[in-house]
């Protein structure tokens, strides 16, 4: 099989929904699974990205979470607004969800156990890394290593997202194709935070995949119910003993900054790496410098592991 050998999209029955789920490489690699943020389908890991990561001689699988892509849609907790949202930072009222974190760390567990892995290197992004924080809190057997990029503990003295940010997050639903990919090409040239050509190359094909895989706008009403219902992990973490590695973007306007020092100063022993100029995105020009990263950790935690 060629190392970086893309599988087609698989469905595995989990904690009682069912994912979709693709893989790259060999199989009989060291696993490495990547999980998505907020709202985000799989394919937001970038074919090209997961296929570099294979050629480094890992597994790599990624999926829709619960209510996203092609993965199992649930249902109830009506929409959030902006008021509601200003209320449950500033008042600490309790959020309603029908599931939480914990609940999609489940999910990935049981993906796991579908494809008969016992243990992974675990890569979240932004609410993945949430759910990636989760599984290794909870569930630190299965757990090689983890890297949580443009996370954060769920600290609610982190400073939020920027207006502009949060304008995005709380949008209305588009109305048509053409919409949903003017504000694809749109919010992610603000998350990336500056012009990066290369990327936005690719934005009109990525929104119309994400299209025809199909949107689910309550979906990510419920996703965002889960991380707030949720709550703070930061006295959690304190007890992860995994080898930890934090990466965020100096000028991430989503995620504060802040929240991935949290994070890296909240697990024992993590490692941060902060990259200039990154916003709350993976550009193209800054792959070789995360896929480094996150080879060079992984690795450093195999080897620690099998001495």
């Amino acid at each position: 099989m060629k190392l970086s050998a893309r599988q087609p999209p698989q469905m595995a029955r989990t904690n009682g929904i069912e994912l979709c789920y693709e893989t790259f490489g060999d199989p009989n690699a060291e696993p490495l699974i990547l999980i998505m943020g907020l709202g985000a389908q799989m394919v937001i890991w970038y074919d090209e990205f997961c296929e570099q990561l294979a050629a480094r001689g890992f597994y790599v699988i990624r999926f829709d979470n619960r209510d996203i892509g092609q993965s199992s849609k649930l249902t109830g907790g009506k929409p959030l607004g902006p008021v509601e949202l200003l209320k449950l930072r500033f008042l600490n009222i309790p959020v309603k969800a029908p599931y939480r974190l914990r609940d999609m760390a489940e999910d990935t567990v049981g993906l796991m156990d579908a494809l008969g892995i016992d243990s992974a290197h675990l890569v979240g992004a932004s609410m993945g890394g949430m759910i990636a924080q989760e599984i290794t809190i909870s569930f630190p057997q299965r757990v090689r290593s983890l890297t949580s990029i443009m996370s954060t503990t769920g600290n609610p003295r982190i400073p939020g997202p920027t207006r502009e940010a949060m304008a995005i997050l709380m949008a209305p639903p588009p109305k048509s194709k053409e919409e949903y990919i003017a504000r694809f090409a749109q919010a992610w040239k603000f998350l990336r935070v500056g012009s990066f050509p290369e990327d936005e190359a690719y934005d009109r094909a990525l929104a119309e995949r994400t299209f025809a895989r199909g949107l689910n706008p309550a979906g990510v009403g419920r996703q965002l119910r889960a991380i707030l219902a949720s709550g703070s992990r930061k006295e959690r973490l304190s007890t992860v003993r995994t080898p930890t590695l934090v990466i965020h973007g100096t000028v991430d306007p989503l995620v504060h900054p802040a929240g991935g020092k949290d994070t890296a100063a909240a697990i024992p022993g993590a490692k941060l790496l902060m990259i200039e100029r990154m916003g709350h995105a993976l550009p193209i020009p800054m792959w070789p410098q995360i896929i480094d990263a996150i080879d060079s950790h992984a690795r450093g935690a195999s080897a620690t592991t099998t001495q």
